[in-house]
């Protein structure tokens, strides 16, 4: 089948079961399901598409209907639930086996680029009933945000949904990196290096050794120990691990393990002052926790082959590595450093503003940990670099969302900047009924009164047509709005508030705020509750005060 025409069985369908208006992030989800090998060409396809959906759009109802018989008879048959995209095997596995790790820096809680890695790494453990540390590295102590350690395992436990084993940070580990050390100096593998930085680096260019690389054990020893007790200053000795002098990647030859460190740490205060670098920390802490398998981005590759080097010399296993490719955003900040600055500044409330990339606040909108789990196995461990927008990223996101929410987020009206209209003519009706949801058979009392409101855009783009009030009777919106019959016809139907409403307020991640007014059933929501207001979006209760409800929009 073409491409072109499954986009517009797609487009068809999404509308035909959305009340004739398709969504373009809905059938690009479907598309790019059906063709993965598409997602590298997201933008030509997205005009594609929208050309598409605009065309099916301008339909009514029933000639969609007819359309959609006559290109996709099969969307009328009952259809078998498709068979959901599976991770692709995990080298060297053993069910029951697998320990793996996922390790952020306390810098900030966890953003939407965290959550793909942390993603694969979940799911592979899922997948293979085996266990994921959630590892915090605070090893340098200019790098910590204090609240970080509360709100990285909070946001790792709920976008895997409480898949983390256990949470471990590394500053408690320092008297076993110490070990490590000692015995990597005793036996020659390492050593204390008190050079000039700039003279090393010099010697390490022409692949020769400094005076301090093949000094006797004991020597190395004694200076180890000074530079715990502080007779070394900070900048004056570091640790360096023995490796290739001739290796043809200068950055690899007697890489560094172990620096000095005075800044006051936020757990450990004072009490050490020789702190592990990174490659140095993950190799100790993969071999003590049985790592079993290691996801990272790719730019690691370099950083495996210099861990080797103390797997090797202390005869440990290394783990299996795998390497994911990063997704750049053209047009989205995922900074930790520059959106702490943004709050302190005022710019965003806190990290759960729902303008911010970062899990707290995409929870807060009504994302579900589900959708960044599909995303993930929709990706992939995949090493290819992804480069989007901010808009195509969450079209392709929110259409995961959409498929999870669809079937559960129960419906209500909403009408924002509401126009009061006069209906002239009306029959004498006190209550109706609605759908709670589509495929629900519970339905909600909508009490009518002696006002009826509807948003000012409907006001504007439907004057002189006749339209449905959804659920109650059908006008003609000329100078007053005219009563024309009950009857359910194939004409445009909107959403309506009488006089039981309460003011809400939408939240929108722009930054806007939407006011409007809400059916009365909405003064029955619990904070956390996710619905859908009809011919607007997916929202999620954020707020409930006496007179007046605050959501946050999640999508459309």
């Amino acid at each position: 089948m073409a491409v072109e025409e499954f986009v517009r069985q797609a487009a068809l369908a999404n509308a035909y079961s959305h009340n004739g208006k398709a969504h373009v992030g809905a059938v690009l989800g479907h598309v790019i399901a059906k063709y993965p090998k598409l997602k590298s060409k997201i933008p030509e396809l997205k005009k594609e598409i929208e050309k598409i959906v605009n065309e099916v759009n301008k339909l009514n109802i029933k000639q969609q209907e007819k359309q959609l018989k006559k290109i996709y008879p099969e969307y009328f048959k009952p259809k078998e639930k498709p068979k959901e995209k599976e991770l692709p095997e995990l080298p060297n596995a053993i069910k029951g086996k697998v320990v793996m790790r996922f390790e952020p820096s306390p810098s900030g809680p966890l953003h939407i680029g965290h959550a793909y890695t942390l993603g694969l790494n979940s799911e592979y453990c899922r997948k293979y009933k085996g266990k994921l540390i959630l590892r915090i590295g605070d090893t340098n102590a200019l790098n910590i945000f204090v609240p970080a350690y509360k709100m990285i395992p909070e946001d790792a436990k709920w976008v895997t949904k409480n898949n983390i084993w256990k949470v471990v940070e590394q500053s408690s580990r320092i008297k076993k990196y110490y070990r490590v050390a000692e015995e990597l100096l005793k036996r020659k593998f390492a050593y204390v290096c008190t050079c000039n930085g700039e003279n090393w680096k010099e010697l390490m260019i022409k692949s020769l050794p400094c005076a301090c690389r093949d000094l006797h054990p004991v020597r190395q020893l004694e200076r180890w120990r000074a530079m715990l007790k502080g007779d070394l200053e900070e900048g004056k000795a570091v640790v360096r691990i023995k490796t290739d002098l001739k290796h043809k990647n200068p950055a690899m030859r007697d890489w560094p393990a172990l620096r000095i460190q005075e800044a006051k740490h936020a757990k450990t205060g004072k009490k050490y002052r020789v702190w592990p670098l990174m490659n140095f920390a993950v190799a100790v802490d993969d071999h003590d926790m049985s790592i079993t398998h290691a996801i990272r981005m790719k730019e690691h590759r370099d950083n495996e082959l210099r861990q080797k080097y103390i797997y090797d010399y202390l005869g440990w296993k290394m783990p299996t590595h795998l390497y994911v490719g990063a997704i750049n955003f053209k047009d989205l900040k995922l900074s930790t450093t520059k959106t702490k600055q943004a709050i302190r500044d005022g710019e965003y409330s806190d990290w759960n503003d729902i303008r911010l990339p970062f899990l707290r606040a995409m929870k807060r909108r009504g994302y579900s940990p589900d959708a960044f789990i599909k995303y993930s196995i929709e990706v992939g461990p995949s090493e290819a670099d992804k480069t989007v927008t901010k808009k195509e990223f969450f079209e392709l996101f929110d259409s995961f969302n959409r498929e999870i929410l669809e079937p559960i987020a129960n419906r209500y009206f909403f009408v924002p900047d509401p126009k009061k209209i006069d209906v002239t003519g009306a029959p004498a009706i006190k209550e109706v009924t609605a759908p709670i949801h589509p495929d629900k058979t519970a339905r909600r009392r909508i009490k009518v009164g002696k006002n009826i409101w509807i948003a000012m855009n409907d006001f504007k783009n439907y004057r002189n047509k006749e339209i449905r009030l959804l659920d109650l009777y059908n006008i003609k919106l000329n100078k007053k709005a005219e009563f024309t019959s009950k009857e359910n016809k194939e004409i445009p139907r909107i959403q309506w508030i009488s006089d039981d409403n309460i003011d809400t307020e939408v939240l929108m991640p722009d930054g806007k705020v939407i006011k409007g007014l809400a059916e009365g059933n909405a003064k029955k929501l619990k904070i956390g509750d996710i619905i859908q207001f009809m011919r607007f979006g997916f929202c999620k209760l954020d707020k409930k005060d006496k007179d007046k409800i605050t959501f946050a929009f999640a999508h459309r």
